[in-house]
């Protein structure tokens, strides 16, 4: 039975590396939608970004591709035969494009805490939301990136960071175990994010570790994951300290955000009173966090560095700046990483000058369209990427029908957008055009309150 998974892999991974260059910036969606194919696809895309920066004869040893293939793959088998000889869509995997859309946010009045509801990808329609699992302020949220989990639930897991705590109090990091069946959470456990206002959390590619970024404090932190899904207690920790020059938002360090890098060696930090993208080594296994040696990007002054998003091939990177209101694409080394500035563009349009701050920032699954979210504004800046440079046109700005989109989201498909109004509360559906990227409004908006996460898990 090995041998037969093997041998497709071997045929696919030898199809994805024969591909011409804008096919191999798109890998194949139902190997990106299959589960069972993540750890795959990591592999895949490491072999594709070496390939892109030589610009030359990818040369790999397939048998040392399949030694770790196989191994990262092994006790999956049973379930990936299944993936393997199902000759379905992508659509047709997900039971006909069914996702289950979770949806963090601040609560109050009219939230109680992580909300789920049904997206079907064939029409776009979103579902009536449900309260998935009470719990305060759940403001980002993350899915363990094995599904189904390796773990003794059985089932996918699902990461919050409660974004509270501050005046020397701590927030913190919940984990919860998802149904996919009834799209409800069980609490798994909770633990200290070592930090005040926690409003960001990733896990690692290989699922062993969670980061949190603190950005009352500015600090981050990194936690292990137990078999069973929950969080074992903080095992790195680092402070920030500095400022920068605006004495009302930058008077101290604020981290914003933390994401692994495409290869998985390193964490890098958007510390929005730096104004600096911080690099850490990462030690997944062992849930480790120190200084990189290239140790941190210096951003503009007064920019407010505050979503970092990584291209698919893993060459660019794309910085959103909440108070400069800015784009920086980057050319990324992953033996370093280090950021090289390549291009800053607005993300405001000519002549609008009434108060605005940026929130998310997302690259479309094909690599060819770049999203950000304008808060003020209340829109949607849409670029095209030059795959060959990483550079940014600006197509067009989309309202999102609602106040203040702190997030957005695109499905797994890359038909659909889905856009977070925090102020208006309600999430917005929108078509993307797969040959242009433009968005244009479908179906009715859902009612949430103060939504401002959003996240994708397959049905089945």
């Amino acid at each position: 039975m090995l041998g037969a998974i093997e041998s497709k892999l071997h045929h696919a991974l030898d199809v994805t590396l024969r591909e011409d260059h804008s096919r191999v910036r798109h890998p194949n969606a139902a190997l990106r939608q299959v589960p069972c194919f993540l750890a795959f696809s990591k592999l895949k895309r490491s072999a594709i970004a070496r390939r892109e920066r030589s610009r030359g004869v990818l040369a790999l040893r397939p048998q040392m591709l399949f030694a770790g293939a196989m191994k990262t793959l092994i006790g999956l088998s049973a379930v990936l035969v299944g993936v393997i000889s199902s000759t379905e869509t992508p659509l047709a995997a997900a039971e006909a494009g069914q996702f289950l859309v979770y949806v963090g946010t601040y609560t109050g009045a009219k939230s109680k805490g992580i909300y789920v509801c049904r997206l079907d990808a064939a029409t776009g329609r979103l579902g009536a939301p449900e309260l998935a699992a009470e719990t305060q302020n759940p403001t980002f949220l993350a899915i363990h990136p094995r599904m189904p989990a390796l773990y003794a639930t059985g089932r996918p897991v699902l990461y919050a960071a409660n974004e509270v705590g501050g005046g020397g109090r701590s927030g913190s990091v919940s984990a919860f175990a998802i149904n996919k069946e009834s799209g409800k959470l069980t609490f798994l456990n909770q633990q200290s994010s070592r930090g005040g206002g926690p409003c960001h959390v990733s896990v690692d590619a290989t699922g062993k570790c969670v980061l949190a970024a603190n950005y009352g404090s500015g600090s981050i932190a990194a936690l292990p994951v137990r078999d069973d899904g929950s969080l074992g207690e903080a095992t790195a920790f680092v402070q920030h300290a500095g400022s920068s020059v605006d004495k009302r938002r930058q008077e101290g360090p604020h981290a914003h955000c933390i994401v692994p890098d495409p290869v998985n060696r390193f964490a890098l930090v958007c510390d929005l009173g730096l104004d600096q993208v911080l690099i850490y080594d990462l030690d997944a296994a062992n849930a480790g966090l120190k200084p990189g040696q290239a140790k941190f990007t210096a951003i503009k002054a007064g920019s407010g560095p505050r979503h970092l998003a990584f291209h698919p091939g893993g060459r660019f990177a794309y910085l959103i700046n909440e108070m400069g209101c800015t784009v920086e694409a980057f050319a990324y080394d992953d033996g370093s990483g280090r950021l090289n500035e390549i291009q800053s563009i607005t993300t405001l349009p000519a002549g609008f000058t009434n108060q605005n701050t940026t929130a998310e920032v997302e690259v479309h699954p094909s690599g060819r369209f770049l999203y950000g979210s304008n808060r003020g504004h209340d829109s949607i800046v849409v670029y095209q990427i030059d795959r060959r440079t990483g550079k940014l046109t600006y197509v067009e700005h989309q309202s999102t029908r609602g106040k203040m989109p702190r997030n957005f989201a695109i499905d797994p498909t890359g038909q659909w957008l889905l856009a977070a109004n925090q102020n208006s509360d309600n999430i917005v559906v929108f078509r993307i055009d797969s040959q242009t990227g433009r968005l244009a409004p479908a179906g009715q908006p859902i009612e949430v309150g103060a939504p401002v996460c959003l996240r994708f898990v397959p049905v089945k």
